[in-house]
């Protein structure tokens, strides 16, 4: 029982650090422990570290260190990538072998199904464009998204690719390229997520946590029939054991079946991580929002706090200055509101944009998310994202504006669609 409980207390060790390390920055987390957490991990052990190296070493060690460190996390590689295919692949070389005598056509039919679909969607994640936006296609870029004059503003160009910024669109630095709609980079698949890429993305934290989750309940069904060969009167929860002959009773099964038990384990620690980061996504999708999105939103929720935003009005049938937002866009809906920040927490003075008197916001639920139309719709942006929410007929009348015009800039017939 000492090896279990040794191996459970591992993967439970490395799950937590792991999403803490990760997702401890997140805004939603970073004034919890888990925050703090985050910040230790990766601010004050490595300022600690790094002043005993300048003591002892001069530095030597920092600056070889800081190398390394800059290449795994500022450059594309599949170092993490090639690590989750080979935790996926060995261990499913574990258990399939013992446990496939053992398990029902059925069983064998939907675990084939399962072990394939993770990486089918690996494949889609990684090798699909998830938005690259490039002077060839910077034009129909533009017109995906309207500015909402909060978080995305128009004018302002990447000092990368010296182009001016779409709405919801971020350059990455590990990608070189400025992403549509980037919800964040991720190692896992050595590739940005972003608007092309995003539903296959959704489908691999899917069909991963769907795998591990069935392999879990495959797993405790094979080791309980063992343990019910030589118990006959034993049932999963134990009933008639006290805790210490219950856990007697599963470390000696999972020392009998030790492939099936460790890979059963494993799967049953990493499960609710999958199914979590899963869940995460879908709440962002129900938010209208992104991973990059929601650190813009975090940042204005303290500014809000702090008394140092405001917002007005921006009249429906303004003039666009078409050198730099276009004229309509494909979303069904334009900014209503321009929100700023001020630094002495005074309304601003004048300005010649929006209309009517500055009023100070105090809580994010006061600003509108141009981006959120609703939990399904957000889902048909996701899920169908070469048509938008707009119908067909639309997308063509689009495309044909496009190919019959020669100008440079980005701009668009005016669009008839406003916010009502």
């Amino acid at each position: 029982m000492g090896v279990i409980r040794r191996i459970a207390i591992a993967v439970l060790l490395v799950s937590f650090f792991t999403f803490v390390a990760f997702f401890g920055r997140l805004p939603a987390l970073r004034n919890t422990p888990v925050g703090a957490l985050h910040r230790i991990i990766w601010i004050h052990i490595p300022n600690g570290l790094r002043r005993l190296d300048q003591r002892f070493t001069n530095g030597r060690i920092s600056s070889s260190t800081m190398r390394l460190a800059h290449t795994l996390w500022n450059d594309r590689h599949p170092v993490v990538m090639i690590f989750f295919i080979l935790l996926l692949g060995v261990s499913e070389i574990l258990i399939v072998p013992p446990a496939w005598p053992m398990i029902s056509q059925s069983r064998k039919a939907t675990a084939v199904v399962l072990m394939i679909l993770p990486y089918v969607f690996l494949y889609a994640s990684a090798s699909t464009d998830p938005g690259y936006i490039t002077p060839e296609n910077h034009r129909h870029q533009m017109t995906l998204y309207p500015y909402d004059f909060t978080n995305f503003h128009p004018g302002q160009k990447c000092q990368t690719c010296k182009l001016l910024k779409p709405a919801r669109s971020k350059h990455c630095s590990i990608c070189k390229h400025c992403i549509s709609k980037l919800d964040h980079h991720c190692i896992f698949i050595n590739n940005c997520v972003g608007y092309r890429n995003q539903h296959y993305f959704l489908f691999l934290l899917f069909s991963t946590a769907t795998l591990i989750s069935y392999a879990t309940y495959i797993g405790f069904s094979l080791l309980n029939g063992e343990i019910r060969k030589h118990l006959s009167g034993w049932v999963m929860t134990g009933k008639g054991y006290n805790w210490s002959e219950y856990f007697n009773i599963w470390g000696w099964c999972l020392q009998q079946y030790t492939r099936i038990g460790g890979v059963t384990l494993l799967c049953a620690l990493t499960a609710p991580l999958v199914w979590g980061l899963l869940g995460y996504h879908i709440y962002l999708i129900w938010a209208g929002t992104t991973t990059n999105e929601s650190m813009k939103w975090g940042d204005w929720a303290s500014e809000m706090a702090d008394g140092y935003a405001f917002k007005r009005a921006i009249p429906s049938d303004r003039e666009k200055d078409t050198t730099i937002e276009p004229a309509w866009t494909r979303w069904p809906v334009e900014s209503e509101q321009l929100v700023v920040r001020t630094e002495n927490g005074l309304p601003p003075r004048g300005g010649d944009f929006g209309v009517g008197d500055w009023e100070r916001v105090w809580r994010l639920a006061d600003v509108e998310n141009l981006y959120d139309l609703g939990f399904l719709d957000n889902l048909k942006d996701v899920f169908w994202p070469r048509y938008g929410i707009f119908h067909r007929k639309q997308k063509r009348a689009l495309e044909a504006v496009n190919n019959g015009s020669n100008s440079e800039d980005s701009s668009l017939p005016s669009s008839p669609i406003r916010r009502n």
